[in-house]
Order: C-alpha cells, then structure tokens, then sequence
C-alpha cells in the first residue's frame, strides 16, 4: 500500500522514492562507456583551453611542479597570463584523468620529499596534443598575416 502526503500542490509517493549511495561514485574518468581503453588513447581532442594548452607548453621543456608550470606560464608570456592556483590544479586534474599528463612518485633533483609538491610530465599522448594545437594556432596566425591583421615581421612587434 501506497502512502501519500500532500506538499502544497503536489503528491509524493513515499514509496516511489529511491535512494543512490554516492560516497564512493566515481564523478570523472577516462573510461568512456562503450570504448575500450586503446581506442580512448586514439580518441582526437577536439579543443583545449588556452590553460590547457599553457600547461602542455610549460612541460614540453620537460618534468615540472604546479608553481613550476605558473612560473613557466608568466614568464613565456611576459607576465600577460596568470595561470592561477584554482584554474592550474582544475585543469591538471582533467588532463591527468585525459591522459595528457603523469604524475611523478618521485623528487627531483635530490630535492626532499614534499607531500604537497606533486611532479608532472607529458605522456605521448599529451605531446600530441601540444603538436597538434600548436599547429592549428601556427595555422590562425598565418591568416591573420595574409589579412594583414598582424604584421609579416617575427616577434611582438606587429601587436596593435
């Protein structure tokens, strides 16, 4: 038997109510319902977002920390971008469930283990990626030459 209450304007069937458990549900992960683990490895990304793309640039000179990679980011756009800590450890934990990148066990360079410093490098995967956006923006950047939106001279120079 069925037991009703009325809320204002709506019944509620107390019965009809389910429970779902979510303290252990997994909310993100790279398997993706339907596809094996190989062909999510070959699975194009589609688009990345400009932090994205930063961090990817940031660790293809190579193995780096989260205030390594904030550092790399100002200095390689003169202090025009600023990957800040929300947005670097937001994004880093999509690329890792992504597959772009790996997080280290290990110190670097003899230095002591800090719980909170994590280390993180490019998988093949990743440098992929990095390769192919660099292209589709090397690309851009040739049209708007062509259109003469910039200028045909090499560095900052032809700015507005």
């Amino acid at each position: 038997m069925s037991s009703r209450r009325r809320s204002e304007k709506f019944f509620v069937d107390t019965e009809a109510v389910s429970e779902l458990d979510i303290t252990n549900m997994v909310i993100s992960s790279s398997e993706r319902p339907g596809r094996s683990a190989a062909s999510a490895d070959l699975e194009p990304v589609l688009s990345i977002t400009p932090a994205v793309f930063q961090i990817l640039l940031a660790l293809s000179r190579g193995k780096s920390h989260g205030y390594g990679i904030m550092q790399d980011v100002g200095r390689v756009t003169r202090g025009e971008t600023r990957l800040g800590p929300g947005t670097l450890y937001r994004s880093i934990q999509r690329m890792l469930v992504d597959g772009l990148i790996e997080e280290l066990a290990i110190a670097l360079h003899d230095e002591a283990d800090d719980d909170r410093r994590r280390y993180y490098r490019l998988t093949a995967k990743g440098r992929a990626v990095a390769k192919r956006e660099a292209q589709r923006l090397a690309d851009l950047v040739d049209v708007a030459r062509e259109r003469s939106l910039i200028s045909r001279r090499g560095g900052r120079g032809g700015r507005p």
